[in-house]
């Protein structure tokens, strides 16, 4: 990992963008929105495992490009939705090492090295030559305090941590971390999607657990909208600033109660179809942002994503395996009933994401640059890399500003890359802004002020966390 990479290879631009990353290069990482297990703090001699439990299992971007070459998912340790698969972690770690070469020029690859290199100092390349070695290494600092799930949370220099949690969960690691007399500030985010989306297998279950841990009797839409604003109450007391939907489209539509509870009572004797699943998504996002303008709750939403996209692995491993794919997406006729309700509310605010570039100067740029309510989320998932990041900035800043954004989130499962992906994104924040320092856009006081934004303070402010947090601009 050569100390200048990612720096513009014009000399000009990268002395600017060196001096700029420098100079926000220790500021603290804030990681609102992303996947990390709150169970690896919940208990202080947590480990993470083996190599394999830490970089492969849990990563489906790592799984997804495996999987495109030819590598059966048991080989890498996968288990099916029937059975548990037995394996040898040193032998997956080989199977991985010997093709880490599929991970070249990926922002993959990218995350792996720099975690292997900068938390574990391990400075060989993978391969199947360095297999054996890196995992001896690996399995003894994994074992031992000082590469504890804790520790290392110290050693990153977090200052804020959100997990993903769904509403109907009961957060007992969340509460078992506040209970402890660790100060760290890692709290849960309110995520609805298995509560929504009632053509989900499970459903029903889901269900029943929100109604027991909200202690509610949920025998129509009333009382399921009350179980929900219970819920929203638990994980604000647990620290909670903001919720998470996702969805295939972004439309809404606010339909009457006596509609929304016809729906909401067909689902519950497993009698709806997929026109009553889209119109119920489409008023229940109106829902959550009535909730979040009276509980000042940040709404997040991401839309366009066609979930296990490869049927046939879907039945036999279930989620979460690289199968999600991409959808073209609109949202400026999609988000008028939400918008004409909630845009110009004072308490009200909703951070959008997409995986579908298109949009970011022809509609979301534009709408955020209008509504109050509204922020841009980073790029994320497919669009989460180096030219990915650039074409981000290129596109929405002359149309919504900085200001309008709401910095960057890692999104991730896999804790050991959390730095390594904010270090990508602040070193391309840092080519960026040396370009407008260059042509004079800006000056050397902006460039500065709008780095540390990029970094931190731009998401502080999205999350509604600025109040709670030491330091400002300097």
């Amino acid at each position: 990992m050569h100390p200048e990479r990612f720096f513009s290879p014009d000399p000009n631009l990268r002395l600017i963008a060196k001096r700029l990353y420098h100079s926000a290069k220790n500021i603290p990482i804030f990681a609102p929105h992303g996947h990390v297990d709150p169970a690896l703090f919940s208990d202080p001699n947590a480990r993470f495992g083996n190599p394999v439990d830490l970089f492969i299992r849990p990563d489906h971007y790592v799984i997804r490009t495996l999987y495109s070459n030819g590598i059966p998912l048991q080989k890498l340790g996968i288990s099916t939705k029937d059975n548990s698969v037995e394996y040898d972690p040193r032998k997956v770690w080989e199977l991985f090492c010997d093709n880490f070469h599929l991970f070249r020029a990926t922002p993959s690859g990218v995350w792996l090295t720099t975690s292997l290199r900068d938390v574990f100092d391990i400075k060989k390349k993978l391969s199947k030559q360095t297999a054996g070695s890196t995992y001896d290494i690996l399995v003894e600092k994994l074992s031992s305090i000082e590469f504890s799930p804790r520790t290392l949370f110290e050693k990153f220099n977090i200052e804020l941590l959100a997990t993903t949690d769904s509403a109907a969960d009961f957060l007992a690691h969340h509460q078992k971390i506040q209970a402890s007399n660790w100060k760290r500030n890692i709290i849960p985010t309110f995520r609805f999607d298995t509560l929504v989306h009632f053509l989900n297998p499970g459903w029903i279950e889901e269900i029943k657990r929100l109604a027991a841990n909200s202690n509610t009797e949920i025998s129509n839409f009333h009382t399921f909208i009350q179980a929900l604003e219970r819920r929203r109450d638990d994980f604000r007391r647990l620290g909670a600033t903001a919720t998470d939907f996702s969805a295939e489209s972004a439309l809404t539509e606010e339909l009457s109660h006596q509609q929304v509870d016809a729906i909401f009572q067909r689902a519950l004797k497993g009698q709806v179809d997929q026109q009553d699943a889209s119109r119920f998504v489409a008023h229940m996002l109106l829902e959550m942002a009535r909730m979040s303008a009276e509980d000042g709750m940040a709404m997040q939403f991401h839309a366009g994503i066609y979930r296990n996209h490869n049927i046939s692995l879907y039945q036999e491993f279930g989620a979460d395996i690289g199968g999600d794919i991409p959808l073209a997406i609109e949202f400026t006729r999609s988000l008028i009933p939400l918008l004409q309700k909630f845009g110009n509310h004072p308490n009200f605010k909703l951070i959008l994401f997409t995986l579908d570039e298109s949009t970011y100067t022809r509609e979301l740029a534009p709408l955020a640059g209008h509504y109050p309510a509204l922020r841009l989320g980073p790029p994320w998932w497919f669009n989460d890399s180096l030219n990915g990041i650039e074409r981000y900035l290129n596109q929405v800043m002359e149309s919504a500003g900085l200001y309008k954004t709401a910095g960057f989130n890692d999104d991730t499962r896999g804790f050991c890359s959390i730095p390594a992906r904010h270090d990508l994104w602040r070193r391309q924040a840092a080519n960026w802004l040396a370009g407008l320092l260059a042509r004079h856009v800006i000056d050397e006081e902006d460039a500065h002020q709008m780095m540390y934004e990029l970094c931190i303070g731009l998401a502080r402010r999205a999350y509604n966390m600025e109040s709670k947090q030491n330091g400002n601009a300097e």
